[in-house]
């Protein structure tokens, strides 16, 4: 493995998916209590460990949820009607949001 490739994380704590969210760990736990397809894995501590996979699911319930209003009904159905569709198309919005915000400092950064 070359050295100037980033090793990428595979497992996250709560508090690194609450971070990323920009929400508080509570909200996370209630989501796991709503959304039967969000498990994650816990250690013989209790520690829970998100997948990617998890993160992925978290970022579209966030989507869903906080960004496009949707209800928790609302949302659960959603996800159950077609849920691969709704992650290709929150990544695509996470994508175009980051390109928005790059966009704008490079704007920014223009002498006037």
């Amino acid at each position: 493995m070359d050295h100037s490739e980033s090793i990428e994380k595979v497992n996250f704590t709560i508090g690194e998916v609450a971070e990323v969210l920009q929400v508080a760990p509570s909200l996370i736990r209630f989501w796991e209590k709503e959304f039967e397809s969000l498990k994650p894995r816990k250690t013989s501590g209790g520690t829970r460990k998100y997948s990617k996979e998890d993160l992925s699911l978290l970022k579209t319930i966030y989507q869903l949820v906080k960004v496009e209003g949707y209800t928790l009904q609302g949302a659960k159905e959603k996800l159950k009607l077609n849920p691969n569709n709704q992650e290709v198309k929150t990544e695509i919005i996470n994508k175009l949001n980051n390109l928005k915000t790059f966009l704008v400092k490079l704007k920014n950064d223009l002498p006037a």
